[in-house]
């Protein structure tokens, strides 16, 4: 059984790819950030006239990523509980990490879901987090 999952409650996706994709009672999610899914952007992200990122908020991000990953689960017909990988982009390990961690321990702490943390150098849009995540379904 393979099933393609896209959902409005989730940030759109930027390419030719799905929100998720189900096999069996195994859930991919594609990789997800944290634009708003009403009007496509990014919290506490500040441009400056040239269109380079002045600030951003780490903290923001996090919670509107695990927001988004959230409404994919669910759309999914899946949960938070349900999360047994995640594999996490971030664009400034050394200052955002103590930050991430936090916020991500709150989220996790009660569903222990391995993880890998990476730097990347940038992401598709100017975010600096990301999430790709491995979930089960029940009934697979």
């Amino acid at each position: 059984m393979s099933e393609i999952i896209k959902t409005e409650t989730a940030a759109k996706p930027l390419g030719a790819y799905p929100h998720a994709r189900r096999v069996g009672n195994l859930l991919f999610l594609s990789g997800i950030g944290p634009r708003s899914a009403k009007d496509n952007s990014i919290p506490g992200l500040q441009l400056d006239e040239k269109g380079n990122i002045a600030s951003y908020d780490i903290e923001a991000e996090c919670h509107s990523v695990f927001a988004n990953v959230k409404a994919v689960l669910e759309a999914s017909n899946s949960s938070w509980n349900n999360i047994v990988d995640v594999t996490v982009f971030l664009t400034n390990m050394k200052k955002d990490f103590p930050i991430y961690n936090k916020i991500y321990g709150e989220y996790f702490k009660d569903v222990q879901a391995c993880r890998t943390t990476v730097e990347v150098l940038s992401l598709p849009t100017p975010i600096a987090i990301e999430l790709k995540v491995i979930a089960t379904v029940e009934g697979g």
